[in-house]
Parts: C-alpha cells; sequence; structure tokens
C-alpha cells in the first residue's frame, strides 16, 4: 500500500470538502486510493528527476498531488480555473506539507503568460477534455525537449488520430501509448506521451470557443 499520513489526510480532506464543493464521485475509502491515488502514480516513471512539472486542470489535485507526496524531487504548479479548487489545494498541500504552486487560471490564458508558457518539463493531465483540446492546453506550456503526458482511457486510438494534426502544429511529436492497469483493480487505462519538439507557434493557444469551434467543424 502506499498509504501513508500524507494520504490519509489528503483523503479525509476530500470527502470533508467534497460535502460543500463538487470534488469527486468516488467517495469509497478503498476506492480513492485505486482510483485517484494508484492511477495517479501511473505516470510517475516518465517525469525525469527534479522535473518541473504542472498539472493542467487538476481539480482535486490529481494526479499532481499524489505525484509530488511521492516525489518530492520534482516542482509542481496547479492550475485550475475554478477558485473554490485551488483554495482546497491550497488547504491539502499545507495539512500535507506539500510544496506546491496553486494557480486559480484557465489553460488557454496561461498558455499566453510570459510565467507560464514553454517554462515546464512536464505537462500532465488527467480525465479533462479530448486529446485535441487538451493538446492545446497543455503543450505551449512544455518547453522544448519536454512531455506531455496525457491520463486517458484504454480505447484511445481514434480520439489520437483525431488530434495528431494539431498536436504537430503545437510542435509535438507523439512517443507511445502506454497502456496500464491500475494497482489493485482489473481497470485499464493509457498514458499518451507526446514529445514538444519544437516551439508552440505564437497564435496557440486560441481561445476556449475557438478550440472548441474548431473540433465541430
Amino acid at each position: 500500500m502506499i498509504m501513508n499520513e500524507k494520504f490519509d489526510i489528503y483523503m479525509n480532506l476530500l470527502l470533508e470538502w467534497n460535502k460543500k464543493i463538487n470534488l469527486t464521485a468516488i467517495t469509497e475509502p478503498a476506492e480513492i486510493i485505486t482510483k485517484h491515488f494508484f492511477d495517479s502514480l501511473a505516470c510517475e516513471e516518465y517525469i525525469s528527476h527534479g522535473a518541473s512539472v504542472v498539472d493542467v486542470g487538476t481539480g482535486a489535485g490529481f494526479p499532481g498531488i499524489p505525484l509530488k507526496i511521492e516525489r518530492s524531487d520534482i516542482s509542481l504548479t496547479l492550475m485550475d480555473s475554478l477558485n473554490k479548487r485551488i483554495n482546497f489545494l491550497k488547504e491539502v498541500c499545507s495539512k500535507t506539507n506539500t510544496e506546491a504552486e496553486c494557480v486559480h487560471i484557465r489553460a488557454e490564458d496561461a498558455g499566453k503568460d510570459k510565467a507560464f508558457r514553454e517554462k515546464f518539463d512536464v505537462a500532465v493531465s488527467r480525465a479533462v477534455a479530448n486529446l485535441t483540446v487538451l493538446s492545446e492546453y497543455c503543450l505551449p506550456l512544455v518547453k522544448k525537449g519536454g512531455v506531455m503526458l496525457a491520463m486517458k482511457g484504454k480505447d484511445i486510438q481514434q480520439e489520437l488520430d483525431e488530434a495528431l494534426p494539431i498536436i504537430e502544429r503545437l510542435g509535438g511529436t507523439v512517443k507511445g501509448v502506454k497502456p496500464y492497469t491500475i494497482k489493485g483493480t482489473d481497470i485499464t487505462h493509457s498514458i499518451v506521451i507526446i514529445e514538444k519538439t519544437a516551439p508552440t507557434p505564437p497564435k496557440y493557444p486560441r481561445t476556449a470557443a475557438k478550440i472548441k469551434k474548431s473540433i465541430k467543424k
């Protein structure tokens, strides 16, 4: 079991805050451990020592906080568009003595901000958006030579095929899709690994409305 005191505090805070704001539909402790904590840690092996990591659309802190609890060597930035969730994340970090920058910002705005654009070694994201949209949220934040790790479901090929054109325009190159089974379950998910091989053109990311409009075409 990975559970230590920090994960125990995290879970208790998650359940407590979930009564006030919608953070998770998973409320059984055993399922929180497997479907949130264990699942979040599946991408750990693809993050190099000392990497700067941004968790885009982190929500209740997944996968970023479990990764930081396990990997004190990484520097972590948590981004979310809802301030209530940012307040929750700040309390989790404080109570678990986990160092992270919690930023209330939309991903498409962060990608245009000089403080964040192409500043990170790794961008991770879990259960946020279709890969076409997600790539435009994440890749502008990754520096050349870094990687985007998209934590997705089992059947990802069609979604990946549709996203390839925008991934390439954003300066990304798909390096592989790594399937994994969540520890303690028979649930299979996958991680799409995208390397940042060229700078993202200045026009990206577009506004959320323009991103969604381009998908409908």
